[in-house]
């Protein structure tokens, strides 16, 4: 192997060099194989589990009722998620379209959206009525109200505890940064916030914007 580097003109020294900046990755390397390994178990278990076959891969006719590789497959997302249920549609064409499908569908006129994290992503504003839209949830009758970080970049809880009211029905956490220039929040922080925002209002729902988090 060292002949055919020398070859390429890649000197020992390089090559010591490199074995000896892997041999210092090592334990690293080994901890995401592990965490791949991992989830690549989880995948084949939950495949297993819910016996896809050949017969879940061909096309579907008619309006699309009962389509058996669909129905599988978002089972096989439910499982590997830990979820109770997944949609895994080609319709829904990007983030934005799968949030705003979300907030769509827990949101009634009256109702109140909490955004604990500060302004959410540019594209979500015209979802939400910020920036005034055609068909926004403002349009819609449901209110929106945003609770600004601190600045070294924690929760404002105070501020989360006075916001959240009888109206509050959904909590709107997004992971990433995006644009912004806080750090993304870690899975932790994010389940101290919602067991925060649920010991304020029980029944609130809690949606978890996972973008770049998988």
């Amino acid at each position: 192997m060292n002949e055919q580097y020398k070859q390429l003109g890649v000197s020992d020294a390089v090559l010591t060099y490199g074995e000896t900046i892997l041999a210092s990755l090592r334990e690293r390397f080994d901890a995401i194989d592990a965490i791949a390994e991992a989830n690549q178990l989880k995948v084949i278990n939950a495949m297993q589990k819910n016996r896809v076959a050949a017969n879940h891969f061909n096309l579907s006719t008619g309006y699309g009722y009962d389509d058996e590789g669909r129905d599988t497959l978002e089972r096989v997302y439910a499982d590997c998620f830990g979820a109770e249920a997944a949609l895994v549609r080609p319709q829904i064409t990007c983030g934005t379209h799968a949030l705003a499908l979300a907030l769509g569908a827990n949101l009634l006129p009256g109702d109140e959206l909490l955004s604990p994290v500060g302004a959410p992503y540019d594209t979500l504003e015209e979802v939400i009525g910020i920036r005034e839209s055609v068909g926004s949830l403002q349009e819609h009758g449901v209110s929106y109200r945003q609770v600004d970080l601190l600045p070294d970049g924690s929760f404002d809880l105070d501020g989360i505890r006075a916001a959240i009211n009888e109206k509050t029905k959904l909590v709107t956490i997004q992971r990433s940064k995006g644009y912004a220039t806080r750090p993304s929040f870690s899975v932790e922080q994010i389940g101290q916030l919602i067991t925060f925002c649920k010991r304020c209002k029980p029944d609130v729902i809690c949606m978890v914007d996972n973008c770049y988090g998988e």
